[in-house]
């Protein structure tokens, strides 16, 4: 558990990190790895609930680098060996192994995952704050900024502030600078949805042989991420250690039209609707308070890096994250992001060119997401030729890993159309990995 080196936030630092979860808690260890002095203020207290199970094996080079690793595997999160879809009655399925992974996937509880980092970069250097409620921020010395926030753990009711040469916002879904700037915007109006989702105790689990399987299992067979269409939207079963995450995504407007007292049955009416979910949560009993929502659920920010702050994860973009992307995308986005400010500090006078590189490169990343994880709704806010030029630097393994994973929606059409542009497209091998089923009857559930 992540407990704050003292109780009083200092006047001043080098960088200011707003926000602790994998995004500020990655930067915070990899510039206190650096001797760089760094302060963390997070709202919450750690560990705290969040959403957000599946991780692909693309994180692992992160965790690595971060010197975290070791940590997270002796924590014996459950391994997953892939996805697969049920899409419109169609069935597909990705196996990590068949693309080259010899590290697999992660089934993790946030609360334990999220904590693990963010006290691997106290342990390191970092100085971490928590119940700090970051309020304002004033620019007006271009050298200092300073941050305004209140002190919920002291009990203090008079702001107080802190002064820094760089702000780094990892608030998530809160954009805190984004909101500042003014430089938040939605996906596209079509693409209003949310994501309600509970825990389930007991639940059977869809293994990597495409059967059902007791909990008790779990060891011999290993599971996958399992997503399934529904209506308009879609719903996701993430096998835990002791519990089962369910989540759906639907539109806004159904949702606000169930009366508050009536969103848990609802939720588990959508649940007995689809035949594979009801199948594998028959022996199941639903977590009598575990239901939860987020709303605002795709959006994307016009101003995300500047001489002296950068924004990071989802205080930057969210994507609909039906490819599990959020993670990743939060570490490689810190990654950047430290790189260009370790630049900064050795030579200042290069510190904006410095940040137009970076936002070049998180935009790339998070457009590609976007046309990948959207469709046709990802071409909001998306740099196409950011995204194509992406696209000619992947193998063409990864590549087709990437193809497959788009065909397992109805959403492919936007990836391929880039994919095209970007003349990579004749380079992907016909996909012989891309499992893919008549019926859902090949799911012996």
């Amino acid at each position: 558990m992540v407990i704050s080196t003292t109780n009083r936030v200092p006047e001043k630092c080098t960088v200011l990190i707003v926000g602790g979860g994998p995004a500020g808690s990655s930067a915070a260890t990899d510039l206190a790895k650096s001797g760089i002095d760094v302060v963390v203020l997070e709202r919450a207290v750690f560990p705290r609930n969040q959403v957000g199970e599946s991780l692909i094996p693309h994180f692992w080079k992160f965790t690595d680098a971060l010197g975290v690793s070791d940590k997270i595997q002796q924590q014996g999160f459950i391994e997953k060996a892939g996805g697969i879809t049920v899409w419109n009655n169609k069935v597909r399925q990705i196996l990590f192994s068949e693309y080259g992974y010899q590290r697999p996937g992660l089934h993790v509880e946030r609360d334990i995952f999220d904590d693990l980092l963010l006290s691997h970069s106290q342990n390191v250097g970092a100085q971490v704050f928590q119940q700090i409620v970051v309020k304002r921020i004033d620019f007006s010395n271009e050298d200092q900024p300073v941050v305004y926030y209140f002190n919920k753990g002291n009990g203090e009711s008079k702001e107080a502030s802190i002064r820094c040469q760089y702000v780094v916002d990892a608030s998530g879904h809160g954009t805190f600078l984004a909101n500042h700037f003014g430089a938040r915007k939605n996906i596209s109006p079509d693409m209003n949805f949310l994501s309600l989702w509970g825990y389930y105790r007991h639940s059977r689990y869809l293994g990597v042989d495409r059967k059902s399987h007791a909990v008790n299992e779990i060891d011999s067979v290993k599971p996958v991420t399992f997503v399934t269409s529904y209506k308009e939207g879609w719903l996701w079963h993430i096998v835990l250690r002791q519990t089962t995450s369910v989540g759906l995504i639907i539109p806004t407007d159904r949702f606000k039209a169930v009366e508050p007292n009536q969103r848990e049955a609802y939720f588990k009416r959508a649940c007995q609707d689809i035949p594979q979910i009801k199948k594998l949560l028959e022996t199941a009993e639903f977590i009598q308070g575990s239901l939860q929502f987020r709303p605002n659920y795709s959006y994307y920010c016009e101003k995300i890096c500047g001489e002296n702050y950068y924004c990071i994860g989802d205080a930057a973009a969210f994507s609909d994250p039906i490819f599990s992307h959020g993670v990743q995308n939060a570490f490689y986005n810190a990654a950047v992001a430290c790189i260009a400010i370790k630049a900064s500090l050795k030579n200042k006078k290069n510190r904006l060119r410095y940040s137009h590189l970076c936002e070049s490169r998180m935009q790339q990343f998070y457009g590609f997401s976007r046309a990948l994880a959207l469709g046709d709704y990802g071409v909001h806010g998306v740099n196409r030729d950011l995204v194509k030029a992406l696209m000619k630097t992947l193998s063409t393994l990864e590549l087709e890993l990437i193809l497959v994973a788009s065909e397992m929606t109805n959403r492919s059409e936007n990836f391929r159309q880039l994919a095209h542009e970007a003349g990579v497209w004749e380079n992907i091998l016909s996909s012989e990995t891309n499992q893919s089923y008549d019926s859902i009857e090949s799911l012996a559930l």
